[in-house]
């Protein structure tokens, strides 16, 4: 069964990021998807921490200390980008002039329910960010994540068990097997990898999966 790698599933998601879109991308792995936007596009990346016009990651040793994201990582900043004070970001967030965020997650329920910011583990330090306020205020919500945990476990289920980040608020989810559209009615598989079948899927999630 072949999976995704991470830089096919960051260009994955890149692919349905629309023209003139205001987009945040979580700290971690949707990162990446900076890398792969579509050059024809013009798409506006926007950081938490006051950052607006954002490019993709910098070329090794072309890394300015000053310019990072969120998380810490070095970052590009595109012609006519700028520089502002976090909480007028934070605003933007909240105030619904965010049209997609990406984020990863812990758990995503079939509702769209998100849990990634805590896993409830004694010990786990929480790091829940300004994902909160994306996952309220952000007008689409995109998760990025590998399908199933080291255990094999599968991250999407019918009902979150960590503590919840926002409630139905994912509407896709994009994994390294497949990915699913989520609503009231449940998950819809949308596409997935080469050689997998809805009932191979149904059997690794433990979901009854509706197949668009």
């Amino acid at each position: 069964m072949n999976r995704l790698n991470r830089e096919q599933l960051a260009a994955r998601v890149a692919r349905d990021i629309p023209e003139g879109a205001y987009v945040n991308l979580g700290i971690g792995l949707p990162t990446m998807v900076a890398n792969f936007l579509p050059v024809d596009r013009e798409i506006f990346l926007q950081s938490e921490n006051g950052l607006l016009g954002m490019g993709p990651a910098p070329e090794p040793g072309q890394e300015d200390p000053e310019l990072i994201n969120a998380g810490k990582q070095p970052v590009t900043l595109l012609a006519g980008g700028a520089f502002f004070h976090h909480a007028d970001s934070f605003a933007m967030m909240r105030g619904g002039h965010i049209d997609i965020c990406v984020l990863g997650a812990f758990q995503v329920s079939t509702r769209g329910d998100l849990a990634n910011w805590h896993t409830g583990e004694p010990g786990a330090i929480p790091a829940v960010g300004g994902a909160m306020d994306l996952a309220i205020g952000a007008k689409q919500t995109f998760v990025m994540m590998e399908l199933l945990t080291k255990q094999g476990a599968s991250k999407l289920v019918e009902r979150c068990t960590y503590p919840l980040t926002g409630l139905a608020c994912v509407s896709r989810v994009y994994t390294d097997l497949a990915v699913f559209d989520l609503g009231p009615d449940g998950a819809t598989v949308i596409e997935m990898v080469d050689g997998l079948t809805i009932e191979k899927l149904r059997e690794l999630t433990g979901l009854p999966l509706a197949l668009a």
